[in-house]
């Protein structure tokens, strides 16, 4: 197992986490985990050198950490950094900090968390937890010993990325990047700034949710062609691995074989490691990926906010996934019942101000009322 420096502190986690939030389920429930099989997957990655165990509060319908902390009964809890997440959007009071985080430590069999995080930050909560006292709750904790480290996830843009950063003294923060996501949300750059200020950093979706492990034939094609053999898999998290800002690689993974495949992936994923050659095979995976965008949206944001409430980039995000990666099953859950109705493509009113505004000049409300035909089936 490879080990790198955690940002500011003396510690060497591995590079290789555990995710908790993919575990085996039945019968379709992500709320009923295959526990002796989930289990068994965790303590063999202890076992083989992985030091960094992450889970969150709503994971597989809350049962993520009580799962987690009969995983690290019988000695392993010392073996480990235990990383959970504070479920910022239930968080109304200052009362409510100390409420979750108790009942996350009694869910978990432990007295402390190595890596406490703010779930999943973002504009609207970022302003939320500043009025409501979250900097004294996080000062308090670490003061009692319940928590060790404080650190944030991260879902929002660059921007507010950086204030972020700037606004407490964080040990480690947690953004998504793989190689389709350089520029989204806080992106290469982000990295690039939390490391400048000693952060550790974390990366979650690292293979895109799983889109980028079982590539349609186009892409397929150009993995087969390269001299190096290695699965889409390992490209993306060695890709992921190359920067040697990256303190930890979070997956999510769902049975043991993955577990197996990522252990070996990251023993050899050395900072720096990629050749030029393989850098060039990784964009041209990804300049293909891009041909086969639907919508030809750059994520501007000149359409909105679109007076009746759509959501424009999202719901072509969503849309473009369903041909990128052969997501139609993911992009129709989301649509369905991650997006807010009045964000979704249906509640446009065909006003066409966001066609005016598009600098693409893309046909918004046209594709807007596809967009819906095919996701809401």
């Amino acid at each position: 197992m490879q080990y790198r420096k955690f940002g500011k502190l003396d510690l060497k986690p591995s590079l290789l986490g555990f995710g908790c939030m993919r575990l085996p389920i039945i019968d379709g429930d992500s709320g009923r985990i295959k526990e002796a099989e989930a289990i068994k997957m965790i303590r063999y990655a202890i076992d083989n050198g992985v030091t960094y165990i992450d889970t969150a509060y709503p994971y597989h319908k809350g049962n993520s950490e009580p799962l987690v902390g009969k995983a690290l009964q019988d000695g392993y809890r010392e073996k480990v950094y235990l990383a959970t997440k504070l479920p910022i959007w239930l968080t109304n009071t200052y009362e409510d900090f100390d409420k979750y985080l108790n009942e996350q430590l009694e869910k978990l069999g432990t007295d402390h968390i190595d890596f406490y995080l703010l779930h999943a930050l973002n504009e609207e909560r970022w302003v939320k937890l500043q009025k409501i006292g979250v900097f004294d709750f996080l000062e308090k904790a670490i003061s009692e010993g319940k928590i060790k480290y404080a650190g944030f996830s991260f879902h929002d843009e660059l921007d507010l990325f950086k204030e972020i950063v700037d606004a407490y003294d964080w040990t480690f923060c947690q953004i998504q990047l793989n190689y389709m996501d350089e520029n989204y949300q806080a992106g290469i750059k982000g990295l690039k700034y939390a490391a400048s200020k000693d952060l550790a950093i974390i990366v979650m979706e690292p293979l895109k949710g799983g889109k980028l492990v079982n590539p349609p034939d186009k892409i397929k094609n150009i993995w087969d062609r390269s001299q190096i053999k290695r699965t889409p898999a390992e490209w993306a998290l060695r890709w992921v691995c190359n920067f040697p800002e990256v303190s930890v690689v979070l997956s999510g993974m769902s049975n043991l074989d993955q577990v197996i495949e990522n252990i070996v992936t990251v023993e050899k994923a050395f900072p720096s490691s990629l050749t030029g050659e393989e850098l060039d095979i990784i964009n041209e995976v990804k300049n293909k990926y891009i041909e086969m965008t639907r919508v030809n949206c750059t994520n501007c944001e000149y359409c909105m906010p679109c007076p009746a409430g759509v959501n424009i980039p999202q719901n072509f995000t969503l849309y473009n996934d369903v041909y990128m990666y052969d997501a139609l099953e993911h992009s129709s859950f989301a649509y369905n019942n991650l997006l807010k109705e009045e964000n979704r493509a249906s509640s446009c009113v065909d006003c066409r101000k966001c066609e005016k505004a598009c600098p693409q000049n893309i046909p918004i409300s046209k594709i807007l009322k596809d967009i819906h035909i095919e996701l809401s089936k």
